[in-house]
């Protein structure tokens, strides 16, 4: 890797690690539909400059449905969901959670027909990676606020179904002019909310400068640097994020917010991570067979890009699911 490259990629690590450190500062001040509101608004007016260069909107019109299931679950339900959960939850224990996406992408992709075989190694996988949730989510589902573990859980449960979405019907579409698109379309489903919702006093500053960073920099001039890193490195090396973000969380809400850092988050963080990489990793390609064998050459493999976070992850070559938090 470049030192370029290098340099994007410990960017993209801290900024979409970030996050839910910022939704925790913010939502003591602002309701989640306020916070989304700001944050998809600001971030899709900052990106439309660079999303209109080159007619790129003009060829969204045949995805319509595909971009509206995929804001869905990206977008709109996530991230009010996130919010909301960080009213009551830590953000080290939101950042892991979160961290179970490319789990459940790998599970989304085997019940809906994925072409790769599940293996061994990566049911195993999966059994670490969701034995790693159970330490962390069971305190609180059993004696703490479980719907704030639920609402994570979903959210990265709606983060790998839009990453599947978009590998499977958006990965024509160009990234950019699509994410604009699908953060202008949740800014306006939470506007009346918004309204409704607009507190009667301006927040303080914390509050705020959390807003813009969350809008400036972790979802506009994020898009931008990842679109960046994929140039630089390739989709499969810049989706390694996906496996740094947690751990920065984790540090962000310990150093800076005082959040203890317990045995409980340690072990989960082992089981989460070690899983996730053990269900998402390609199976070894079958060596190939003699030519008077029936079986003619070995079967290539398909790689599974919907369980991925990044790029892999924005629909097409650098597309799919954000995880931004």
């Amino acid at each position: 890797m470049s030192r370029r490259g290098a340099l994007l990629f410990a960017c993209m690590c801290v900024i979409w690690g970030i996050p839910y450190l910022l939704i925790k500062v913010a939502v003591d001040e602002v309701s989640p539909g306020v916070l989304v509101f700001a944050r998809t608004g600001l971030g899709a007016l900052l990106l439309l400059p660079f999303a209109l260069r080159g007619g790129g909107m003009r060829g969204l019109a045949p995805y319509k449905w595909p971009l509206l299931v995929f804001a869905v679950t990206e977008f709109v339900g996530p991230w009010w969901m996130l919010s909301d959960a960080e009213r009551r939850l830590s953000s080290s224990t939101t950042g892991l959670l979160i961290a179970s996406v490319p789990i459940f992408g790998a599970v989304l992709v085997y019940l809906t027909g994925g072409t790769e075989r599940m293996g061994p190694v990566r049911w195993a996988g999966l059994a670490i990676g969701f034995g790693g949730v159970a330490v962390l989510a069971g305190p609180t589902l059993g004696g703490g606020d479980p719907w704030a573990a639920v609402e994570v859980l979903a959210t990265a449960l709606c983060y790998a179904g839009a990453a599947l979405v978009a590998e499977r019907r958006l990965k024509d579409v160009p990234s950019l002019p699509m994410t604009v698109v699908c953060l202008g379309f949740t800014a306006l489903v939470y506007t009346p909310l918004a309204a409704v919702q607009w507190p009667a006093h301006a927040p303080g500053g914390k509050a705020l400068g959390a807003i813009g960073v969350l809008a400036l920099v972790c979802t506009a001039i994020a898009m931008v640097i990842f679109f960046e890193l994929v140039r630089e490195v390739g989709a499969a090396r810049a989706t390694v994020i996906t496996y740094v973000n947690p751990a920065v969380a984790v540090a962000a809400g310990v150093l800076i917010l005082d959040e203890t850092f317990t045995l409980a988050i340690g072990a989960s963080f082992v089981l989460i991570l070690g899983g996730a990489v053990l269900a998402t990793r390609k199976n070894a390609a079958p060596a190939a067979t003699p030519a008077a064998t029936p079986a003619g050459a070995a079967a290539t493999e398909t790689e599974v890009t919907a369980t991925t976070a990044a790029t892999d992850e924005l629909p097409g070559s650098m597309d799919a699911s954000t995880q931004s938090g």
